[in-house]
């Protein structure tokens, strides 16, 4: 059992690599997911930011969860994309008939969302710091926060791979991410949900956005949590346990 753990582990980090390697290459790739995010925070924070009533003197603290959220799901298509690419050209044909674990292709990609959006995140938190973010968060806060930015990505990234396994087309690949895209837009992300219509402020809080950019928020501030931080784990384990089990279904059939 240990030698066919480590067989696993060997075989999806040279995965990894190889995904890994794809990124960094593709500048769309970056451009999307790092530079498109900051992009973002500068116009809303020295544009928009004046005009919007958020309830804090530094807007830029209540605008970063959700800006990471949102280079997360500026990713999503980019995983779907690349696991299509690797059904249409028969990659995962050739690597079962290597002495490989089979499922290794698979993590690899799952894992390079995890590693690339860790450093994009990093990046965009650095810019935030330029531009006047700070928190009075601890370590173990700062900690939390990796936790629910990781099982963010985890989920999402399982939603793209039953999306980039069972597409007939890059259109239908990519297309999953244009849903995921409004969620932040339609959440507390940018603006408290108290200030939209009935409807609209009904939906806002009762998706699972919210209650990770709330618990994100608190966290980063040092207050207390409440409920959300259990609403936002509830909401990313159960979306990773579902995607799992469908795309692990679905990749099996296509290898």
């Amino acid at each position: 059992m240990e030698t066919i753990k480590n067989y696993f582990f060997a075989d999806m980090s040279v995965m990894l690599g190889r995904s890994m390697r794809h990124v960094l290459r593709s500048m769309d790739t970056i451009i999307t997911v790092t530079i498109m995010p900051i992009a973002m925070m500068l116009l809303f924070v020295y544009v928009l930011g004046g005009a919007i009533q958020s309830g804090t003197d530094n807007y830029v603290d209540y605008l970063l969860p959700g800006i990471l959220l949102i280079a997360i799901a500026n990713s999503v298509g980019y995983v779907s994309y690349r696991l299509f690419n690797d059904v249409q050209r028969g990659i995962f044909e050739r690597f079962n008939s290597m002495p490989i674990a089979r499922s290794a292709a698979i993590w690899g990609h799952i894992m390079t969302s995890l590693v690339s959006n860790l450093i994009s995140l990093t990046v965009i938190i650095i810019v935030a710091l330029i531009m006047g973010f700070r928190s009075p968060a601890g370590i173990l806060s700062w900690l939390a926060v990796a936790g629910i930015l990781a099982l963010f990505t985890l989920a999402l990234a399982w939603i793209a791979a039953i999306a980039g396994l069972s597409a007939k087309s890059v259109d239908g690949a990519t297309a999953i991410a244009y849903p995921i895209h409004f969620l932040p837009l339609i959440s507390s992300a940018f603006v408290p949900t108290a200030t939209m219509p009935g409807p609209v402020r009904a939906f806002a809080e009762n998706q699972p956005v919210t209650s990770i950019v709330e618990t994100i928020r608190a966290l980063l501030s040092n207050q207390p949590v409440g409920n959300e931080i259990w609403v936002a784990l509830a909401w990313c384990i159960g979306i990773i346990l579902v995607a799992y089990i469908i795309a692990m279904r679905v990749y099996k059939k296509q290898a």
